[in-house]
């Protein structure tokens, strides 16, 4: 049987404070150089548990070839990235660098249970996470039909990565939203042929039980 396409997918580190307390969406921003510091552990273990060779892509925004350039310096051998505007986080057009707190307002939709708004709210000149999901799908087709049976790692952000699984999983866009995916979180999908197969979400360090 041919061996699998798989793609490792981690959200990008941290970003600055200041940019937390707002809706930032696919604003350029840059991640936190204390969370940088602190997460030091954590990159080396990426490097180490990363597969080599593999294919590296990024999306079009800077935190994630920062991301990149942390987990090569933390050891893994630095590749070349592959750009993919395609999977950038979702455009949320006016609403990109309100506070949180000046959202309720401006819903038309009640919002997710696990999130700040609907699957299918469109912020004024921006896009719904239905069109999120719908632009990333074949992002992901192309890249595991490019390069089948090969190792793929994609740094991306939590709303493309929760619309992978979505994409792999054939969730709706509303349920796609119950997924929390962590900053620096490791998420396995692998393709078999025409089918995809879930390995991890969120994989992280193993730390023995105390005692």
């Amino acid at each position: 049987m041919p061996e699998p396409t798989r793609l490792f997918l981690i959200r990008h580190a941290l970003v600055e404070p200041s940019a937390r307390v707002t809706f930032y969406g696919s604003m350029d921003v840059a991640l936190c150089d204390m969370a940088l510091r602190q997460d030091a552990a954590l990159y080396r273990w990426l490097a180490s548990r990363l597969p080599r060779p593999a294919q590296w892509v990024v999306s079009n925004l800077a935190r994630t070839r920062a991301t990149a350039a942390a987990i090569f310096a933390a050891g893994y051998p630095e590749a070349p990235l592959a750009e993919e505007p395609d999977l950038a986080e979702q455009y949320l057009g006016e609403w990109q660098g309100i506070p949180h707190e000046a959202l309720t307002e401006r819903l038309r939709h009640p919002p997710h249970p696990f999130w700040p708004h609907a699957a299918e709210e469109r912020p004024p000149g921006g896009e719904s996470f239905a069109e999120v999901q719908a632009r990333v799908a074949p992002v992901l087709e192309r890249l595991v039909e490019t390069h089948v049976g090969q190792d793929i790692v994609i740094i991306a952000h939590g709303g493309s990565i929760r619309a992978a699984l979505a994409h792999a999983v054939g969730l709706s866009a509303y349920q796609a939203l119950v997924f929390s995916i962590r900053n620096l979180g490791l998420t396995r999908l692998e393709k078999h042929g025409g089918d995809w197969r879930v390995a991890t979400v969120n994989e992280e360090p193993w730390t023995p039980p105390a005692g």
